[in-house]
């Protein structure tokens, strides 16, 4: 599948901003499964400086610098992307749980012990016994990775509500797993909390998911939305393996990568400080349309 993405975000400050600096992590990456041909990154008022780089993680990372005084910041991603389908290995011949846990501990260098770094805690997603009970039925001994890790996917989907009022995006994971209830950054951060906590390499991803328009309605221009998701580190051969638990399922065509790290503090979509400006409101618009549509 190929889409167009445009994702424009609006800031309207209460008063005037003298100086401004931002990170943006915009741009889709580009991957064995992904091509991002084109990409260009919009700024109003024009910085005076900018430029690009990739981050730890391999993220590409704009920087850019607004001078003078402004009351709106208006930022619009564009890119062009194609999504290939994913090739899935079977759930009942990947390696037993607890042998990629061993193998992400080694202390010699292999992709298990590169994959171990995202093994332990990070600024939003604590490790904890209450994680590790809570996931603890998927991961009988000896169990497949995949298998315990869909399983999992599928009791986070049944068990918790999407609710977008019950949670805020600093509600902590502990308060998430008592609510039941959350939205897809919620949910993906709880993942990675109950993986983690037994000991098993995830990471989260931040991206976009194809939305369509209810039957007979057309697609309302912004409606869509930046998604969250997870990735585990499923050995050697198979690699690192996408799921959703916000929706149950593994991911395909339909979910566009935009940037991994360890939680969503790493993945921001935008991010900076300002000199002056006092309160400020946040507009957020999304759109990513099959090019078949245009």
């Amino acid at each position: 599948m190929k889409y167009r993405l445009i994702h424009r975000t609006k800031y309207t400050y209460d008063g005037a901003v003298t100086v401004s600096h931002h990170l943006a992590r915009l741009a889709p990456r580009s991957l064995p499964g992904q091509r991002c041909p084109w990409h260009e990154l919009e700024v109003q008022p024009v910085p005076v400086g900018r430029g690009v780089h990739l981050d730890s993680y391999g993220n590409e990372t704009a920087y850019f610098e607004v001078e003078g005084k402004h009351g709106v910041l208006d930022v619009i991603a564009r890119s062009l992307v194609e999504v290939l389908p994913a090739k899935h290995p079977d759930p009942r011949f990947t390696p037993p749980w607890e042998q990629i846990r061993a193998a992400c501990q080694l202390e010699k260098l292999t992709p298990g012990s590169e994959a171990g770094a995202f093994r332990f805690s990070s600024p939003m997603v604590p490790l904890g016994k209450e994680f590790a009970d809570y996931a603890a039925v998927e991961f009988p001994p000896a169990r497949p990775i995949l298998e315990a890790v869909l399983g999992l996917t599928q009791r986070i989907f049944k068990d918790f509500k999407f609710d977008p009022r019950a949670t805020e995006i600093t509600t902590p994971v502990a308060e998430v797993l008592k609510k039941r209830a959350g939205v897809c950054q919620d949910f993906a951060h709880l993942m990675l909390a109950c993986l983690r906590s037994l000991g098993l390499p995830a990471r989260y991803v931040s991206g976009y998911l194809e939305t369509a328009p209810p039957p007979g309605k057309i697609r309302l221009t912004g409606a869509d939305a930046s998604h969250a998701w997870i990735s585990v580190f499923c050995g050697e051969s198979a690699g690192w393996i996408d799921t959703d638990p916000t929706n149950n399922l593994l991911p395909s065509e339909r979910h566009i990568t935009v940037a991994w790290g360890r939680d969503f503090s790493d993945v921001s979509p935008l991010r900076g400080v300002t000199l002056g400006a006092g309160g400020q409101k946040l507009d957020v618009a999304v759109d990513v349309i099959p090019v078949d549509e245009l």
